[in-house]
């Protein structure tokens, strides 16, 4: 769960510390004060798309923080697949915002990209806010909705499907007209024989470069050589390093009998003999060797050029080249035989269309009785947030082979009697999709391996006896994984385990917002302010402490 929150230099928010609790904690302030700020901060802190507008006015970054504890197994896991340890269940991820600069993230100190830290913050939270209910007026989502509830492995029908399409693809690119393949034909051919008549491999250019030097240098090369011949093994006029330890090695060999301290020194020097011999015969080798490597320079000059002409045609390597070479004979063997290889194509696109067919046919039987269940469950949810009246109908209708399969699925609803059910965006409130939204995470909780939820203003629209029971149902909800909630009602803010107050102040000409978590007295200040707006009077302040006294009931 989410046990500590830390924002610096979000919008209004200078520093603020945040000490979430297990169960419900609620959120609750003016509007205007900065609740959605705290939102935002989460938001970023998990790796989702933020802007540097969020960083307050006057500097240079934002910082985020978030620390969890006592996380899902899930959650454990994919940490461990990008080389996190977390033996202990808990994890700080961090998010640093610059203004002029690239920003920062860290998972438990240590540097990764938004992108790893998206993929691990989706199993950390989950966050339901008004655009998801929004989601709901998309019908192309809604099929989401019935696949997590039935829990389906799609990976056969996904890789069928991917099979088929693959093929799909293979037999439109064969589907050339005469005139275009055989001026493919033609181009193919020319471009392996251009590059098979050069008759190159791996390292030759660099063995080129080195003989061009070697010729370049050639008599800095042999001046260099003979001289350390020269140096080691005398000439004419004296003697070399050779002759000359030869001697001391024969001059101290002559006190080894009498002088045994000797002995030691002898034997080095005669290694230093035996190593400067080696060393000798090396130079001498090297010497040879170059003198016979001494090719034409023209030659090889034309052979560079050969290879850099054909690289900034194939590749910049002779690797890339020759696999250019090896894909050029294939395609060119491929449309040759295109007779051939078009028919034994149809045949595999056919019988992977209709493998991909027969698992979306078994995918589409188990939604319908899914979407039963569903429609059935949703129901019963919504029955209870004060919407007695609700029908509820999954629509599935058959559409073309894509990656979800082969339904076009759509939920419809009614809400008063007598009404057909109809799509969603064509007949729900602001108040109803916030209640559907709650109804369907509701159904869908235990399939979510998730310890914290956020609802972001999910009263929107309702009152009365129908905000009484939704802040029933996220209590509910958070007995069994914690929940953050923002909120104007104070139905649901007197349910909470822990109660947050947002507030906005000015001081020396700026705007300052704080996070407060709430005592008794001040929850019922807080709950009288909600209920009484502007004018507090004792009786709001009574009811406030009653609707306290009820919910600890």
């Amino acid at each position: 769960m989410l046990k500590n929150l830390y924002i610096e230099n979000i919008a209004v928010i200078e520093k603020t510390s945040v000490d979430f609790s297990v169960g419900l904690n609620v959120m609750t302030g003016e509007t205007g004060a900065g609740k959605s700020i705290v939102i935002d901060s989460i938001n970023a802190v998990l790796g989702n798309r933020t802007s540097r507008d969020l960083i307050r006015n006057g500097a240079d970054s934002a910082f985020v923080s978030a620390e969890f504890d006592e996380i899902s197994e899930k959650a454990v896991e994919v940490l461990k697949e990008y080389g996190f340890e977390t033996d202990d269940g808990v994890v700080m991820v961090q998010r640093e915002i610059g203004l002029n600069s690239k920003g920062k993230c860290r998972i438990n100190g240590r540097p990764v990209t938004v992108g790893v830290l998206k993929a691990i913050g989706t199993y950390l939270i989950n966050i339901h806010g008004q655009h998801e209910s929004y989601e709901l007026m998309s019908p192309e989502l809604h099929i989401t909705y019935i696949d997590k509830l039935g829990n389906f492995d799609k990976e056969k029908y996904s890789a069928a499907y991917k099979e088929y399409k693959r093929l799909q693809s293979e037999l439109n690119k064969a589907e050339f007209d005469e005139a275009e393949r055989n001026r493919r034909i033609d181009l193919l051919q020319y471009q392996v024989n251009e590059l098979e008549q050069a008759d190159m491999y791996i390292g030759e250019y660099e063995e080129l470069k080195e003989q061009r030097n070697i010729i370049e240098n050639k008599e800095k090369i042999a001046n260099a050589l003979n001289d350390a011949r020269a140096f080691l093994n005398g000439n004419e006029e004296s003697d070399g390093a050779l002759q000359q330890l030869e001697r001391a090695c024969s001059s101290v060999g002559e006190i080894t009998d009498v002088l045994p301290d000797s002995e030691q020194v002898y034997k080095r020097i005669q290694s230093a003999l035996y190593e400067l011999e080696d060393c000798f015969g090396e130079i001498s080798g090297l010497a040879e060797s170059a003198d016979s490597e001494i090719g034409n320079l023209e030659e090889i000059e034309d052979r560079i050029d050969l290879i850099q002409r054909l690289s900034r045609k194939y590749g910049s390597t002779i690797e890339e080249m020759l696999d250019f070479l090896e894909n050029a004979r294939k395609e060119l063997d491929y449309l040759e035989k295109y007779e051939e290889n078009r028919e034994q194509l149809i045949k595999e696109c056919k019988k992977a269309r209709k493998k991909a067919e027969e698992l979306a046919e078994e995918l589409s039987e188990r939604r319908r009785e899914t979407a039963e269940r569903f429609s059935e469950r949703v129901k019963e949810e919504m029955t209870f947030l004060d919407m007695p009246n609700v029908k509820l109908v999954v629509s599935q209708k058959k559409c073309e082979l894509n990656h979800f399969g082969c339904d076009d699925i759509e939920i419809l609803i009614s809400t008063n009697v007598g009404e057909e059910p109809k799509p969603v965006a064509k007949i729900a409130s602001g108040g109803e999709l916030s209640r559907m939204m709650l109804a369907i995470k509701n159904v869908l909780a235990d399939k979510d391996d998730i310890d914290t939820l956020i609802f972001d203003e999910v009263d929107t629209g309702i009152s009365g006896s129908a905000a009484q029971k939704v802040g029933m149902k996220l209590k509910e909800v958070s007995k069994s994984r914690q929940v953050l909630c923002v909120t104007h009602l104070a139905q649901i803010a007197a349910l909470g385990d822990s109660h947050f107050k947002i507030q906005k102040n000015v001081s020396d000409g700026k705007t300052y917002t704080s996070v407060n978590l709430l005592d008794h007295n001040g929850r019922v200040n807080e709950l009288a302010r909600i209920i009484g707006g502007v004018e507090i009077t004792q009786a709001t302040l009574d009811y406030a402490e009653e609707m306290l006294n009820q919910s600890a009931v």
